[in-house]
Parts: structure tokens; sequence; C-alpha cells
């Protein structure tokens, strides 16, 4: 069965080395400590499916490890998939999938890794739980990680700034329908998993356990106003525009980047904050206790690379 993707993705991603050039790495102290929840850290050759891969920007530090881990980048968009391609990671297999429809055997996996993304489809549903429930293996660990800026945070997040308010007021005026990390509509899938009638009350078993242990760290950025541009037209949503519609975004983010509230550094560079955000938890079996972890628990500020 061939991936089904979200349309904002299949259209907005399609440049795919745009993508990579602008996006942004992953704060290396989140990983070590993401990886040690997942527990996998020090454990030479775990298994690891990074879902929903994109061109790698999570995948490359995986495979940068010592641990020599078995990576399966799992990623539906083709051009994705040909930028991943390109790298020949070390240990890195690129297949095509998603989060419901991942080429991979049962309780094969150590961990289960998505990043920048909500399971791999552009949204999530009881569908993408139960395949990611199936391909792990019953001490497995499922994790989310995400970069936000706090131009594309949720609307109950404050920015640091009024000019980056601005931005994320832009952000904000387009509604695609879409469920994306801002939204935060994306947990209740998890929370679904406890809801019950009379009649299911007693059988009912989560598939992962609950709360989600989470964290977050801030962020911080140096760039150049044209870097800001780009990275923020690689959001789906802003890459399918065109023309005077795309003009009049790029306007209007300029024009927040002239705000009295820049930071900005001897080289002209400004200062772009975010957060990177984690959720994970243990499959909750028979044999696992559903016990939360946390990704995280310290704030720290981190030059995103």
């Amino acid at each position: 069965m061939a991936p089904t993707i979200a349309s904002a993705a299949q259209d907005g991603f399609t440049n795919a080395s745009s993508y990579d050039q602008h996006r942004p790495s992953y704060p290396p102290e989140v990983v070590v400590e993401l990886l040690k929840q997942l527990q996998v850290d020090g454990v030479t050759a775990a298994r690891i499916a990074d879902l929903a891969a994109g061109t790698g920007k999570f995948t490359e530090l995986l495979a940068a490890r010592e641990e020599d881990y078995e990576i399966l980048a799992i990623e539906p968009q083709a051009d994705m998939r040909r930028e991943l391609a390109k790298k020949d990671l070390k240990g890195v297999t690129v297949l095509e999938g998603d989060a419901v429809n991942m080429p991979v055997e049962s309780q094969s996996i150590d961990a289960v890794i998505t990043a920048q993304d909500i399971f791999g489809t552009g949204f999530a549903n009881d569908e993408a739980l139960q395949e990611i429930h199936r391909v792990l293996q019953p001490a497995g660990v499922f994790a989310m990680v995400w970069n936000i800026e706090d131009y594309n945070s949720p609307k109950s997040w404050t920015p640091r700034t009024k000019w980056e308010a601005k931005m994320k007021d832009v952000t904000w005026s387009f509604d695609d329908q879409k469920t994306r990390f801002r939204d935060e509509i994306w947990r209740q899938v998890f929370d679904k998993q406890l809801e019950s009638t009379p009649f299911t009350i007693q059988s009912a078993q989560p598939l992962f356990s609950l709360p989600l242990g989470e964290g977050s760290a801030e962020t911080l950025k140096w760039m150049t106003r044209d870097a800001v541009w780009e990275r923020y037209r690689t959001l789906s949503h802003i890459a399918v525009l065109e023309g005077e519609e795309l003009a009049k975004v790029k306007q209007q983010i300029f024009e927040a980047m002239d705000g009295d509230d820049v930071e900005e550094n001897e080289k002209g560079e400004v200062a772009l904050h975010g957060h990177t955000v984690c959720h994970a938890n243990y499959l909750a079996t028979q044999r696992q206790v559903a016990t939360p972890i946390l990704c995280f628990s310290r704030r720290i500020a981190a030059d995103l690379n």
C-alpha cells in the first residue's frame, strides 16, 4: 500500500534541498538525553526506526553515534527520500512508508522516533498508534521531537519578542485544515486510549503509557534576515504560496524583522528564538509497566547548528 501524505506536505516539501538547507538540526544535549530515555544510549547495533525521516536532519545525528545503530529511515515523500539517500549515511536504510504502513517486521524495533512530524503522515490517528505499537519490541519506546520556532508555536505560547509575535500572527493567519504541532490537538489520539463506555471500561487497555513524558529546551539561533525568511518559507503552508500572495507574506516577515525589539549582533544577524520539544512513552504491555518517562527535565539554552 502506498503511503498516504497530507497534501500540504506533498506539495510544500517538493523542494527537499531547500528544506534540508534551511531547517535546523537538534541541540546535542537534547539528543543525548533523549537516547538515554529511549534506552538505546550505549546500546551497540540497536534497531531504530526514524519515522517521517524527511531529508535526514535527525537521521544524521543517529548515524554519527558510536553505537553503530541500525537505522530504518522511513519517509513517504519521494523528494525527501532522494535527498536523504544522497547523504549515504552510515547504517541507514531509506524506506518508503508512513506511520500507518511501515515496511518493518512486528516487534523488531528497539525505538521509534519521529522528528518534526506528527506520526509521519501530517496527522495523528489510532491507526498510527497501532502500527507503531506493532513494530516495537515489548520494552520499546516511542518518542516525538520537534524544533518549534516562536513564530510557529501554539497559541497558548508567548513569543519572547514582539517581532516574533508578529511573525506568529502571519503564521496563524493561514488555515489549511491540516493538523500540526501548533494546533495542540494531536495529543487527543493518546487521550482517546483511555476513553471507554460502560461496556468497555473493564477491558480498556492503552497501547502506550499515559500521561506523556515530555520536556522542552529553549533554543537560540543567530541568523541573517534573509536566512530567517528562507527558513520561514520551508513551512509547508508557506512553501506552496506563489506570486503576489508569497510576496505579501515576505513583506510582512521583513517588516516584522524591522521591529524595535530585534536583537542584532555585530554581523547583522538577528536572534531567532524557539524550543526543542520532546514527548515519549513506553509500550503499555503486560511485560512493561505503563510508566511515563521524561525526555529531559532541565531547561537549556542551545545554539542550533
